[in-house]
């Protein structure tokens, strides 16, 4: 193997490049991926901003999650062997044409499934099943709200929530278009928020028992209205900002839960729970089918630029991914 690869660097107040990094070296119960396609997420913009750090230990490149082929295992992998087709939810590192995971981060890439499509599903479908499922205990039967339905996280909370047997699925996006991408995903009612304010339309519906939240700010205050008694508020992420005003009483009396989580630091054991309860609950829907992805569009690995301008524009629907060719 070569001692070098290219990845995508940062530079402060310059593009995105590629330059050649050393090339990483599988430690214990760790694969290296040779990277085909890597998908991009929010937190990809906040990290070059330098408000999304890499935890300690993780490669300072960006990239939480990407599609490949297994080049190299380290000591102790017992399930997987060079030249396995997987996809890995990682703690950074993907825009590189290499990157090291634990064996527990990985998941198998259906036959059927290219690398584009497979970059779309473990970071999405591990935080999703963290939040919804995990922190949320959505049952059968509940009403689940799930904000900005054309993401990445949103595409597969949706399909998700169905196939456990959620029993109203309301979800939002900013336009006709959007709307009727979510509703052919599986939403019962589909919110244009530009047009209608969500929190009356969750209403006219009797109330939501979980909210999926990655808008933060005033929605924090609409979703505490909009909760049934026992309700549950898991907040991903903050485009509306970081800093809420709460009432506690109004909290307390719905007997509501309010969280937050982040999926990055956790650690392997933790990522690993997270990949063996996605493949035990939903894999078998990925590879019949019935979970699908949305590409949004791809760029090859050396146009990182373009791609991070079209994320930021922010009318993509589903997931962005970079491309590298074997």
């Amino acid at each position: 193997m070569a001692d070098t690869m290219l990845a995508i660097a940062t530079t402060p107040d310059s593009p995105l490049a590629l330059q050649p990094i050393a090339r990483p070296e599988p430690g214990p119960q760790e694969v290296i991926i040779d990277m085909r396609a890597a998908g991009l997420n929010r937190a990809d913009l906040l990290q070059r901003r330098g408000m999304y750090p890499p935890p300690p230990g993780a490669p300072q490149t960006m990239g939480l999650e990407c599609a490949g082929v297994i080049a190299e295992v380290g000591n102790g992998v017992t399930r997987w062997k060079v030249g396995d087709r997987v996809c890995a939810l990682l703690a950074g590192g993907g825009y590189a044409e290499a990157v090291a995971v634990d064996e527990g981060s990985v998941l198998p890439l259906p036959d059927a499934m290219d690398f584009v499509e497979g970059a779309c599903l473990a970071e999405a479908m591990m935080t999703v099943y963290a939040n919804v499922f995990q922190r949320c205990e959505l049952k059968e039967g509940e009403t689940f709200l799930c904000q900005g339905g054309t993401s990445g996280i949103g595409v597969m909370a949706i399909q998700m929530a169905k196939l456990a047997g959620a029993g109203l699925i309301l979800s939002t996006a900013g336009s006709a278009e959007k709307c009727a991408v979510i509703t052919d995903l599986g939403a019962d009612v589909a919110i244009n928020y530009r047009e209608e304010d969500f929190a009356e339309a969750a209403q006219k519906r009797g109330g939501v028992d979980v909210v999926l939240d990655m808008v933060g700010g005033d929605y924090v205050a609409k979703h505490l209205d909009i909760i049934k008694l026992n309700g549950r508020i898991c907040n991903i992420a903050y485009q509306n900002g970081p800093v809420v005003e709460l009432n506690l009483m109004r909290l307390m009396l719905k007997r509501g839960i309010l969280t937050g989580t982040t999926l990055r630091a956790r650690t392997a054991a933790e990522k690993q729970e997270l990949r063996d309860a996605v493949e035990t609950m939903f894999w078998d829907h990925v590879e019949t089918g019935r979970i699908r992805t949305i590409v949004d569009s791809t760029f090859p690995l050396v146009e990182a630029e373009a791609a991070h301008a079209r994320m930021t524009e922010g009318g993509h629907v589903g997931k962005i991914v970079l491309t590298r060719n074997a």
